[in-house]
């Protein structure tokens, strides 16, 4: 059994010190494979936030990492700094690259920066992101659970997010669900779910779940959630066997001072 640890909009500069120390001994104690982090990284996009972030997934000891800047991670009020190297303090923390792709035995991970430069929150995908991420899809290992990364969701589940929604998220899904795609992973809105993506008026040609994170660390909780991060468990199944993941929620209980399971989940897969 392989496990994905995926975290999003830990908002360093609001991070709760006793929530990033519950989320280390969480690792400590599941050991995950794989660190995905979905965005948000800073509050403000100071180098004092990336610093702090960087330092926290160095300390969470999982060995490959996958991150994603958020429309957070560009600066807001440093106008210079926006125009002219917007991704410069997340690319000293956590570059080289904006979009990078972790391959193991088990899994595929593609990494797609939704956020422009240009935008305050609302993020898109290109046309040319879409054939860039098919094309690794259609490539992919058999064993391997095909997953894709976005900060903005992929879809949502209450007619308020729409305007937080993914622009051009539909014609990628249905790209994506036909290159072979079993998950896309976002965060942005605080808001963790679970959603079939076949079961909408518009379904994907083949299964295909939409993976959602709430935020991990920071104090800026919404919708009346608590601080949650997901652990994706993947099992490659024997000859005759269905596809298939397990999507754990793990919430933090202040109370108890850890982060304990809430939900789990069995996804069927193609």
């Amino acid at each position: 059994m392989s496990i994905l640890l995926h975290i999003s909009d830990t908002h360093f500069g609001t991070e709760q010190p006793p929530v990033v120390q519950a989320l280390e001994r969480l690792a400590r104690e599941r050991h995950p494979d794989l660190l995905v982090f979905s965005g948000d990284v800073t509050q403000r996009a100071r180098p004092a936030e990336f610093a702090a972030a960087r330092r926290f997934c160095d300390q969470l000891g999982i060995a490959q990492m996958l991150t994603l800047p958020g429309n957070h991670d560009v600066p807001l009020f440093n106008v210079l700094a926006r125009a002219i190297r917007p991704y410069g303090g997340y690319l000293q923390a956590f570059g080289p690259r904006l979009e990078t792709t972790l391959q193991t035995d088990d899994f595929l991970v593609i990494g797609v920066n939704t956020t422009r430069a240009a935008r305050h929150k609302n993020g898109e995908v290109s046309a040319e992101q879409v054939q860039r991420v098919g094309r690794q899809l259609e490539g992919a290992r058999g064993r391997q659970l095909r997953i894709v990364v976005t900060h903005q969701p992929a879809d949502v589940i209450r007619a308020q997010d729409e305007d937080d929604r993914l622009r051009g998220a539909e014609p990628a899904l249905q790209a994506w669900s036909r290159a072979g795609a079993d998950l896309v992973l976002g965060g942005h809105i605080h808001l963790p779910y679970v959603m079939d993506l076949r079961s909408r008026p518009e379904p994907t040609p083949r299964p295909m779940w939409c993976v959602q994170a709430g935020t991990a660390v920071s104090s800026r909780l919404r919708h009346g959630t608590c601080n949650s991060v997901n652990l994706i468990h993947w099992r490659t199944p024997l000859p005759g066997q269905a596809r298939s993941c397990q999507v754990e929620r793990c919430d933090y209980n202040a109370a108890e001072g850890w982060f304990a399971t809430a939900e789990t989940r069995t996804l069927a897969l193609a």
